[in-house]
């Protein structure tokens, strides 16, 4: 089990691409939450197996067909297990 924290860059507002990511989250059993930054980015901080973390990556990686992800930034820490579930945050 890890904790990623990312902050995807790129056209990721406006296009849907928080709820691809909360889909994608709960489809690979984390948890977590999604949420728009004031620049522009989208922030991303989930919990769970490696594996399902390195997948969750790929799909920021790739975006929606409407986003243009430029650079997903990637950080890895303990989990906590403070989450019950993959949420958006507003």
């Amino acid at each position: 089990m890890k904790r990623l924290h990312a902050i995807v860059e790129g056209r990721v507002q406006g296009v849907n691409f928080r709820s691809f990511v909360t889909r994608e989250a709960r489809k690979l059993n984390l948890t977590g939450w999604v949420r728009n930054q004031a620049d522009g980015t989208v922030e991303v901080l989930a919990e769970g197996e490696d594996v399902a973390l390195t997948h969750l990556v790929l799909s920021l990686e790739k975006g929606t067909p409407m986003s243009r992800v430029d650079e997903v930034q990637t950080s890895y820490s303990q989990p906590t297990g403070e989450f019950s579930e993959f949420v958006i945050r507003y």
